[in-house]
């Protein structure tokens, strides 16, 4: 299957109009983002009528609805619905979130979808993702060591060391906030992006992993770190509350410490 990118600022044709059955109260239009790759046509924007009254308060539960009762054609990921799996990160007018999160009740006018930005399209709202977690594996995001784990219990830490990594572990890998950066957009070949320099951060910071010369030495690269230019869309966007930006300069912070 041959994936579609969307460029910045495109300009999408209009497609169908589904509207909502006669005397229904409550509508809300959604104008969601469509394009198969298997059938030759173009990209294009599918409206969709919903009645409110039979359908769930999040923007999740409209694309459900709109699935299972009006065009079973429409594609998008989900899982949890709770905010856990990132599997429903898109564009929601305009910004990068988590369809499961984002009340309709907030979104004022029509309801516009789209997917995840500056990355490669497989179907409708579902982005490709394999450069992306190919880059996760590449940091090797689990616990490295030298020394053996006790025989009788778990590698411990204190309060104050496990404290460390709050705000890192929560990251679910949406990948809302690298989809935002415009560093990633015009260099995401090489440079990791900021939510998987938020999870190389977290292996750092973690007070039981003994690979820290060693991870901090990968990422010591022009492109793979240093092209963060700390824009800040990448925290402004996290639909979690975390703060990509801020794991970036502590990386940075780190090796220059080293270099002293």
């Amino acid at each position: 299957m041959v994936a579609f990118r969307l460029p910045a600022n495109s300009r999408i044709k209009p497609g169908k109009t589904f509207a909502a059955p006669a005397g229904t109260r409550r509508v809300r239009a959604f104008r969601i983002y469509r394009w198969n790759p298997d059938d030759g046509t173009s990209p294009r924007t599918d409206t969709y009528e919903v009645d409110l009254d039979t359908c769930g308060p999040m923007v999740l539960d409209a694309l459900i609805t709109i699935k299972n009762e009006v065009d079973s054609t429409l594609t998008f990921r989900r899982s949890c619905r709770e905010g856990i799996c990132g599997s429903c990160a898109m564009s929601i007018n305009g910004v990068n979130t988590l369809a499961c999160l984002k009340p309709i009740e907030e979104v004022k006018g029509p309801v516009r979808i789209t997917p995840l930005p500056h990355m490669a399209v497989v179907k409708d709202l579902v982005p490709d993702l394999t450069q992306a977690f190919a880059q996760y594996r590449a940091i090797e995001p689990w616990l490295k060591t030298d020394t053996p784990a006790p025989p009788d219990r778990e590698r411990l830490q204190s309060k104050e060391e496990r404290a460390r990594i709050d705000g890192l572990w929560e990251c679910i890998l949406c990948f809302c906030c690298t989809a935002g950066c415009p560093s990633y957009w015009w260099n995401g070949d090489r440079f990791l992006g900021p939510a998987i320099l938020l999870q190389a951060y977290r292996w750092i910071a973690d007070s039981r992993d003994e690979a820290t010369g060693e991870r901090l030495e990968a990422l010591e690269d022009p492109f793979k770190l240093y092209r963060c230019h700390t824009i800040m869309n990448c925290t402004d966007t996290c639909p979690k509350g975390l703060n990509p930006a801020k794991a970036i300069g502590a990386i940075k912070r780190l090796i220059v410490g080293r270099q002293v």
